[in-house]
C-alpha cells in the first residue's frame, strides 16, 4: 500500500511531452481568439460585467486577460494513483495553455504523490494546495508563475480521513479542508512562505445519518466553497442529507457553525455553486441524481429550497451517481455530470426566478466523469473521465448552452480535478 510519508518529492522534473507519450497534448487544436479578446467578446455579447468573468478566473485575472496584459495560463490536473482505487494516475500534471490556439502542452509531472485528488490555489495563485484522497494529509507547493512548474513545500495532517475538497479563506491565512470519511471540517494556517502550519481547528458536522445503508453511515462533507460574498463557507454533507454554513473567526483561528438545512432523504448533497449575480444556488445531489435550486440569503448564509430536477433523461434506466456542477459566468446555464449515464446534463436558468429547465445531455465520450470544468472564459468545457483516462474538450454555445465535441482528447491517468491559473502577471 502507498503511504504519504514514503512518497519522495525531491528531484521532481519538468517533462515536456508535446508530440509524444501518454500526456501528448499536441493534438489539442482549438480555433479561438486570444484569451483576452474572447473574454471581452463574451462579456459584450452576453451583457456581462467583468466581475462575472472574474468569478471564473479569480481576482484580477479576468481584467488582465481582457486587457491583453495577461501572463501565461496553465492547467493543473489532479488524479487518483492507488491500486485500491484501481487508478492509473501518476501525480499532478501541469499543462501550458496556448493563448492563441488553446492547445495544451505538457510542462511537468509532479510524481510520487498519492491521490492528489483535489487542488486549489491561494488567493494570489503563488501557491497550490492538494489533498491526498483516502489518506489524512494536504500538501503545499510553490508555483512558478512563468513556467507553471510546482515545487513541493511541505505537508500537514488534516486530523481526519479522506480529505476531498479545500479552499483558501479571503484573508489568505487559512486553508479549509473537508474530511469526508470522518465527518469533519479542518482549518490549517497558511504561513507567509505558503507552507501549512499544524491544524488550528477541527469542526464536527452534527446530525442524523441518511437512510442509505452504505453511503450514509456517518457524516460525509464533500465540498466547502466560499459563498459569493466570501463571508461564509457552505458545506454539503452527503452522509447526513444536510447543508451546513460556517464562517471563519480569523482572529482566533476558529470555525464557527451557522445555519443548516436538511435536504431530501437519500439525496446525498455533494457540491454547490452560486449564480454569479443573483441570489440563487444550485446543489448536485449524488445519490438520487438530482439538481436542487435554492434561494440564498447572503446576509445570514441561509438556503431556502425552491426546485429539484433529475439530471437524467427519462429513458435512462441504469444506475447513476451525479458528481460535479458548474454555472457559467453569464449565469444563463448550469451543467451537471452523470457517472453511469456518462454525460453532462445541461440546464437553462430563468433569470427572473432562478429556476432550471432541461436543455439536454451530451455524452462525455468516456467512463465515470467525476469532474468537469469550464475554461476561464467559458468558451470550452473539459470533461475528466476518471475510468477511461481521458479529458475531452467541448465548445460551449453561449446562446443555447449546448456542447459540441471538438475532437480534442487528452490522455492522462485517472483525472479527477482541473484548475486553471488566471494568466495575470
Amino acid at each position: 500500500m502507498h503511504t504519504i510519508r514514503d512518497a519522495e518529492i525531491a528531484g521532481q522534473q519538468s517533462l515536456t511531452m508535446a508530440g509524444k507519450g501518454r500526456h501528448d497534448a499536441a493534438g489539442v487544436k482549438r480555433r479561438t481568439f486570444l484569451w483576452g479578446c474572447l473574454a471581452i467578446t463574451i462579456a459584450f455579447v452576453l451583457g456581462l460585467d467583468m466581475s462575472s468573468v472574474q468569478a471564473q478566473v479569480g481576482g484580477s485575472g479576468a481584467a488582465a486577460i481582457a486587457s491583453g496584459k495577461s501572463g501565461p495560463v496553465f492547467a493543473y490536473v489532479g488524479c487518483r494513483t492507488t491500486k485500491e482505487r484501481n487508478a492509473r494516475g501518476e501525480g499532478i500534471n501541469v499543462y501550458r495553455v496556448d493563448p492563441s490556439s488553446g492547445a495544451w502542452t505538457h510542462v511537468q509531472l509532479v510524481g510520487n504523490l498519492v491521490n492528489p485528488s483535489f487542488l486549489a490555489f491561494d488567493r494570489r495563485q503563488n501557491f497550490l494546495y492538494s489533498v491526498h484522497g483516502d489518506f489524512s494529509e494536504v500538501s503545499s507547493f510553490k508555483v512558478n508563475r512563468q513556467t507553471g512548474e510546482l515545487t513541493f513545500l511541505n505537508r500537514q495532517s488534516t486530523q481526519g480521513k479522506n480529505p476531498v475538497h479545500l479552499v483558501v479563506d479571503p484573508t489568505n491565512r487559512f486553508l479549509v479542508v473537508s474530511n469526508y470519511a470522518t465527518g469533519t471540517l479542518a482549518l490549517l494556517p497558511i504561513q507567509e512562505d505558503g507552507t501549512l502550519g499544524p491544524l488550528k481547528d477541527l469542526a464536527k458536522l452534527p446530525g442524523n445519518t441518511g437512510p442509505h445503508k452504505v453511503e450514509q453511515t456517518i457524516s460525509h462533507p464533500h465540498h466547502n466553497p466560499l459563498d459569493p460574498g466570501e463571508r461564509f463557507i457552505i458545506v454539503p454533507d452527503k452522509g447526513l442529507d444536510k447543508i451546513f454554513t460556517f464562517r471563519i473567526d480569523a482572529e482566533n483561528g476558529k470555525l464557527i457553525a451557522g445555519p443548516s438545512i436538511e435536504t431530501r432523504e437519500t439525496s446525498g448533497p455533494r457540491h454547490i455553486v452560486f449564480h454569479p449575480s443573483k441570489t440563487y444556488a444550485y446543489v448536485i445531489n449524488e445519490l438520487d441524481s438530482t439538481v436542487a435550486t435554492y434561494r440564498y440569503n447572503a446576509e445570514r448564509g441561509e438556503l431556502t429550497p425552491m426546485q429539484i430536477l433529475t439530471t437524467l433523461p427519462a429513458t435512462f434506466t441504469g444506475n447513476n451517481r451525479s458528481s460535479e456542477i458548474a454555472v457559467t459566468a453569464s449565469g444563463r446555464f448550469v451543467y451537471a455530470s452523470n457517472r453511469g449515464h456518462d454525460s453532462i446534463a445541461i440546464f437553462a436558468v430563468d433569470q427572473t426566478t432562478g429556476m432550471l429547465s432541461s436543455v439536454g445531455w451530451e455524452s462525455t465520450q468516456g467512463k465515470n466523469p467525476r469532474f468537469f470544468s469550464l475554461d476561464p472564459t467559458d468558451a470550452f468545457m473539459y470533461a475528466a473521465n476518471e475510468n477511461s483516462d481521458t479529458i475531452v474538450t467541448y465548445r460551449v454555445d453561449p446562446a443555447s448552452g449546448k456542447l459540441s465535441p471538438t475532437g480534442q482528447l487528452l490522455k492522462t491517468g485517472s483525472p479527477v480535478c482541473i484548475i486553471f491559473s488566471s494568466g495575470r502577471p
